[in-house]
């Protein structure tokens, strides 16, 4: 075969792998999301609490990046250590380059004894790139309000003190926009499929 020759036959087969890559591409089922995604996006609220190093922390410091803001407290017994187990299950399978355009947030809804040192302590014990937030009763009730969070203290016991009763989703944040949440039961696997879709 003379080399005109074999130059046609090496161009239409690489044709060939381009063609059968893109209709491939264009007959993968789409992506069946498990979160709860909103129908139309809005900006999500902005607020500024202090961070489980003592410093202050504003949502918007993280407006390049997708947020998973959840709502929780360090004495939680059972639905707050499930939920951030999850999450750090989730971002332990995204790659490193996909880990850094991602930040988990929970704002603690017992900030009487949710302390930036005890935050730190718990959050750590999770994924130390994990974020814990606190600040007076008045400005966690009003970002709890802002997102239409729930939460109400409620009597324990002797050993567990009082409890918080609180939603256990978790809200997306999508560089500023508030897409989609995750309900409580939701596997780190599940989580970390879609937000690679995002990403």
């Amino acid at each position: 075969m003379d080399m005109k020759k074999l130059m046609a036959v090496t161009a239409a087969a690489g044709l060939g792998v381009i063609v059968a890559l893109a209709l491939l591409a264009a007959t993968r089922a789409p992506h069946e999301f498990t979160a709860t995604v909103y129908s139309s996006s809005a900006p999500a609220p902005e607020f500024e609490l202090i961070g489980d190093n003592g410093n202050p922390v504003a949502l918007s410091q993280f407006e390049d990046e997708i947020v998973l803001l959840y709502f929780g407290y360090t004495f939680c017994p059972d639905i707050c250590p499930a939920s951030l187990a999850e999450l750090a299950t989730a971002t332990s399978v995204l790659s490193e380059e996909e880990r850094e355009a991602v930040q988990v947030m929970m704002v603690s809804v017992d900030p009487a004894r949710d302390t930036p040192e005890a935050l730190s302590e718990y959050m750590n014990f999770f994924d130390p790139a994990f974020i814990g937030l606190t600040g007076s009763d008045a400005e966690i009730a009003a970002v709890a309000a802002d997102y239409n969070v729930y939460y109400q203290a409620e009597e324990g016991t002797a050993a567990t003190g009082y409890l918080v009763d609180h939603w256990a989703g978790v809200y997306v944040i999508d560089r500023g926009q508030l897409i989609a949440s995750f309900s409580f039961g939701t596997s780190g696997e599940q989580i970390a499929a879609d937000v690679r879709e995002w990403l």
